[in-house]
Order: C-alpha cells, then structure tokens, then sequence
C-alpha cells in the first residue's frame, strides 16, 4: 500500500526537529574585560525537569534518570530520557530530551516557535516561577501525565558566582544586555542575572535566540551593565 505524501513529509519534519532539540546546547568560550572566569554562552535547546513523581508516571514506579552527557554547569545532565509532548491542537513535539537532576517540580522549556507550532501562548518566565502558566501533555514510554502547569519560554538569564557579580558590579536579579559580534551580530537586553554560590559563569538563551544572532559564527561574545 502506498504512503500518503503528506503523512510521509510531516513524519519526515518530526524526525528532523526531534533531533535537531537533541542537539543541546552550543558552547561559546570566550573572556570578557579580564573577569575572574571564562563567558560561555549556550543555546538551551527545548527540554523538561521532572520531579520524581512524574518521572514514575513517564517511565515507571522506581524509575531513574540515567546520564547521556554532562552539562556545563557542574552536576546537571542531559539524560537519556525523552518524552513527546502534545499540545492543545494535538500537534506533537517528539523526544524532548529530559534534564537532570531530579527536581521539586516539573517544567517544560519550550521556544516562542514552539508555542507557535503548538498552538500555545507561553510566558516568559525565569525557572520555577508557574504562576499563570499553561500546562500540556507528557507521553512518556509507562504512562501519559497531565502536567497542570509549568509550561513556559525561559527568560534569558546569566548565572554567576558572586565573584562574578563583583567584577560586573552587579547583584542578583538585576538586568545586563549581551552583545554578540559577528556576521549576524545582536544585542539581546534584559538578560537576568541569577547568583549562586556554586554554579560557573554561563549565558542560556533559547535557540530562536541562538540562530537570531548565529551564535556559531560568532566572533566574541561579552556581557555589559545595564
């Protein structure tokens, strides 16, 4: 029996974005003003933190991340889990990669593109904050969860160690601007700073961001005071 044409095109299109979110993140090394610790800059692409009652739900009673690659930041990790997401127009994002550890809470990053494809409005929010959020379905390989809430666009933050907000002169919370240079070259405001004792200097921006400004082709990267 032959295949329809569309549905070949559309399972060809899942594949591609599937992998394309598993891709994770670009790494961007570069030192900035003679600071304390390297600037890096990564694309985050879509993913889920998961709780342990719902990673249960997603793969099974007793069930546990198991590592597929170290993140940058020391102690968090791309996991070999992946669920599917479906959204209120029933359109489906395949293998969106689950970050560990396990957390107190589940959340979905996703990009204002994604939102677009799914039919979802998603507020820009910084992690953890749920107030107001949208929910969605996770299909994991156990069972199906109907997350309430915690869908959000991740809003552009920098993490730094508090050596790092004395050589920006800044503190926790406040807003920077990071200027990108190079053949696509931008200047992203309102970048959030979050502080944390333990974490290495780090940009995330979301991959509409990252091909805004084809972090790849990048000559520099550096972050400036609002």
């Amino acid at each position: 029996m032959a295949l329809d044409r569309k549905l070949v095109e559309k399972l060809v299109r899942e594949a591609l974005r599937g992998q394309l979110a598993a891709e994770g993140r670009i790494i961007k090394p570069v030192r900035h003003n003679g600071g304390p610790n390297p600037l890096v800059v990564n694309v985050s692409a879509r993913h889920m933190h998961v709780r342990a009652e719902d990673l249960a739900i997603l793969f099974g009673p007793g069930a546990e991340l198991t590592k597929l690659k170290d993140l940058y930041q020391e102690g968090e990790f791309a996991s070999e889990q992946v669920v599917n997401l479906i959204g209120p127009r029933q359109r489906l994002l395949p293998n969106v990669r689950i970050l560990g550890p396990i957390r107190k809470y589940s959340q979905v990053e996703l990009s204002y593109t994604d939102g677009i494809f799914l039919g979802m409005e998603l507020p820009l929010r910084i992690s953890g904050d749920h107030h107001d959020t949208p929910g969605i379905v996770v299909v994991g390989p156990h069972g199906a969860l109907n997350l309430r809430q915690g869908v959000i666009r991740a809003m552009r933050h920098v993490h730094m160690h508090p050596d790092d907000l004395a050589h920006y002169a800044v503190k926790d919370g406040d807003g920077m601007q990071l200027r990108v240079h190079g053949p696509c070259g931008v200047c992203f405001e309102n970048l959030r700073v979050r502080e944390h004792p333990k974490v290495r200097l780090e940009v995330h921006i979301d991959t509409d961001e990252g091909n805004a400004c084809d972090l790849e082709s990048a000559t520099h990267v550096e972050l400036i005071r609002s």
